[in-house]
């Protein structure tokens, strides 16, 4: 694990993937707003085909685990939500790359996603009453984000309400208890699907290449392509052996279909 000495509290450089995800959700919440001016119904509509409802995604809203996380309601929670995604993804952003940071906040809301679908489903068979409860707003990206700080960069201090110096493995493990005590309450959705994004947001740093998913995809993707190409190449090389051996001549490829040429070879053999 990397070491940093203590920070003062400062909000990073509004670069790269961090200005992208603010606008984009900033963007998105503007958007409703006016939507909201222009007609309430209809962006109460829209609000709720947007928002994460598990019993409407198994009835065939099966975008919503994509959209849920640019829903966002009130304007406190919507600038603490933004500040804290500045915050931490600019932090990130000074060590891993863009698409890295995007990659870790993208896997980070489709984890939170996926464990309230979990929950949901689970609640029934096991006899437990569950209050429904649509999510909205990008809170599962953000405590993936805080989580990654914290399993990277867990000596790194910060200011905890601008006033208390807190290590960055301490305040991940603080909003972990808060989630976990949040089980027991009426908000026992909310807070497993929190914990699902930080548990999805732990695994990426765990486990996702340094230089993103993206970039390792399309690496695989062409050494594929090149591999076919190759294999292209030797299957045609030796029909022309065969073709060139009905014609009373002798040629000789290489493992990577390179004709041979014999006569270098003999140089080579004796100089």
């Amino acid at each position: 694990m990397r070491r940093i000495g203590s920070s003062p509290f400062s909000f990073p450089e509004f670069r790269g993937a961090t200005r992208s995800l603010v606008f984009v959700n900033l963007g998105a919440y503007f958007a409703l707003l006016l939507a909201q001016l222009a007609s309430a119904e209809a962006a109460n509509d829209l609000a709720r085909l947007l928002t994460l409802d598990p019993a409407a995604f198994f009835h065939g809203f099966i975008w919503q685990p994509l959209t849920y996380s640019f829903i966002h309601v009130g304007i406190v929670g919507t600038l603490f939500e933004l500040l804290s995604l500045w915050f931490l993804a600019g932090f990130l952003e000074n060590f891993h790359s863009s698409t890295w940071v995007n990659g870790l906040y993208a896997v980070s809301v489709l984890g939170t996603a996926a464990a309230a679908l979990v929950i949901y489903i689970c609640s029934t068979p096991l006899g437990y009453v569950l209050t429904p409860v649509a999510l909205y707003g990008c809170f599962g990206g953000i405590f993936g984000l805080l989580v990654a700080i914290g399993t990277l960069y867990g000596d790194m201090e910060f200011l905890l309400f601008f006033a208390i110096g807190i290590k960055a493995r301490y305040m991940a493990v603080i909003y972990g208890l808060i989630a976990v005590a949040m089980l027991f309450g009426q908000q026992r959705m909310y807070a497993f699907a929190q914990l699902g994004g930080a548990l999805a947001g732990w695994l990426y740093v765990r486990m996702a290449p340094r230089r993103g998913i993206s970039f390792t995809l399309s690496e695989r993707w062409y050494g594929l392509r090149n591999a076919y190409y190759r294999w292209k190449r030797r299957r045609a090389a030796r029909k022309f052996e065969v073709y060139m051996r009905k014609q009373g001549r002798t040629v000789r490829f290489d493992g990577s279909g390179r004709m041979i040429d014999e006569d270098e070879d003999d140089k080579k053999r004796w100089n």
